[in-house]
C-alpha cells in the first residue's frame, strides 16, 4: 500500500476525514453491490468510500471476526468525528453505516458485481483467494486487487476462466483522504472491465491513472527505491534520521520525510514491495536495505507497532 507524497501529511494520515459526496455515476459503472475482501486499514477505507461516496451497498469480508469488529468500530469513530465537525449529519452517517454489512464467508459474495481484494502483499495468499473468488462470485463480477506491486497477470492466472475480469485497483492510504487510484490491467483484462473499473473509481471520488502491469506499477516503482535509498543513507551514517527527513521536507518540499513516511506505510510493507522489485526486475539497485530487513525481523515495523525509525 503506497502512501502518496501529496496531502497525506502526518496530521492527516492519522486522522481520516470522511467527506460526503453525491455520486451521479452509478449508471456509468453499472455496479450495484461491492464486495471488499480484507477488513484491515485499506479494506475498511475502501468499504467506507464505496458506501459513503459512491452510495453503494458493501459486503466486507474477513475470516477474522475480531478484525471485522475492529474495522467497524473504526468506521463508526470516523463517522462520529465528521458529525462532530459538521461534515455530515447523523442521518447521513447512519445511511453510510447501514450500507456496510460484514461476513466471514466467501460464499456470501454470490451476489456482488465487483470485488476489491485488500489483503497483505503475499503472492501465494492472493493467488489462493482469487482462485476461490473465481468460484464464489457471479460469472459477470469483476475481481480487482488492491495490490501495490504484485503482477496482475500472475494473480489473474489463478482465477481460472475469469482472467479477463481481473484488474488492479491500487488505492492510496488513507483511502478516504488520498485522491488517487492506480488502475492496472493485466495481460488478459478486457477493455470493458478497464472502463467499468475507471467509472467506479470516479464514482468513489477518485482520480485515476493507468499503469502497465510491471513490478511496482508507477507509484511504488518510484516511491519505494526513494525510501530504500533514504534507509541506506541512514544505515551508512551519511546523516541522522532527523536530518534526512528535514532535508527532504524543507529542501524538496516533501510533506514528510522518507523515514517518517516509511513508518506510516509500515516497514514490513516497504520490504515486501522492495523484494518484489528486486526479484522480478533483477537489478541490484532494488536490493532492500540490510537495516530494513533487520528492523522488520525485530518487529519494528513503524507506527502500527509503536516503533520504527521513530517511537510512537
Amino acid at each position: 500500500m503506497a502512501f502518496a507524497l501529496a496531502r497525506a501529511a502526518s496530521s492527516r494520515a492519522s486522522h481520516w476525514s470522511v467527506k460526503s459526496f453525491h455520486s451521479s455515476s452509478t449508471s456509468l459503472h453499472g455496479v450495484k453491490h461491492v464486495g471488499v475482501l480484507g477488513a484491515g486499514q485499506m479494506g475498511l477505507g475502501i468499504a467506507l468510500v464505496a458506501a459513503n461516496v459512491a452510495k453503494l451497498p458493501v459486503l466486507l469480508l474477513d475470516t477474522n471476526e475480531a478484525q471485522l469488529n475492529k474495522g467497524m468500530k473504526f468506521m463508526d469513530s470516523l463517522l462520529k468525528k465528521d458529525i462532530a465537525k459538521g461534515r455530515m449529519t447523523e442521518a447521513q452517517a447512519e445511511e453510510t453505516r447501514s450500507r456496510v454489512k460484514t461476513t466471514q464467508k466467501m460464499a456470501d459474495f454470490s451476489n456482488v458485481d465487483f470485488v476489491i481484494e485488500a489483503v497483505s502483499e503475499n503472492p501465494l495468499l492472493k493467488a489462493n483467494l482469487f482462485r476461490d473468488l473465481a468460484q464464489a462470485t457471479p460469472k459477470h463480477a469483476i475481481l480487482a486487487s488492491n495490490t501495490s506491486s504484485i503482477s496482475i497477470t500472475k494473480i489473474a492466472a489463478a482465477a481460472k476462466g475469469r482472467e479477463e475480469q481481473v484488474i488492479g485497483m491500487h488505492f492510496m492510504n488513507p483511502v478516504p483522504v488520498m485522491k488517487l487510484v492506480e488502475i492496472i490491467p493485466g495481460l488478459a483484462t478486457s477493455n470493458d472491465v478497464l472502463r467499468t473499473t475507471k467509472d467506479l473509481a470516479v464514482a468513489m471520488g477518485k482520480t485515476c491513472t493507468v499503469s502497465q502491469d510491471v513490478p511496482g506499477f508507477v507509484a511504488n516503482r518510484l516511491l519505494m527505491p526513494y525510501i530504500n535509498e533514504a534507509i541506506i543513507a541512514y544505515e551508512t551514517g551519511i546523516a541522522s534520521k532527523e536530518d534526512i527527513d528535514t532535508t527532504m521536507k524543507l529542501g524538496t518540499n516533501m510533506p514528510m520525510g522518507p523515514l517518517t513516511l516509511a513508518d506510516f506505510i509500515g516497514l514490513d510493507t516497504c520490504l515486501a514491495i522492495m523484494k518484489v522489485l528486486h526479484e522480478q526486475l533483477g537489478d541490484t539497485k532494488y536490493r532492500p536495505s540490510v537495516l530494513l530487513n533487520k528492523m522488520v525481523d525485530a518487529g519494528w515495523v513503524g507506527k502500527k507497532s509503536g516503533r520504527g525509525f521513530y517511537v510512537y
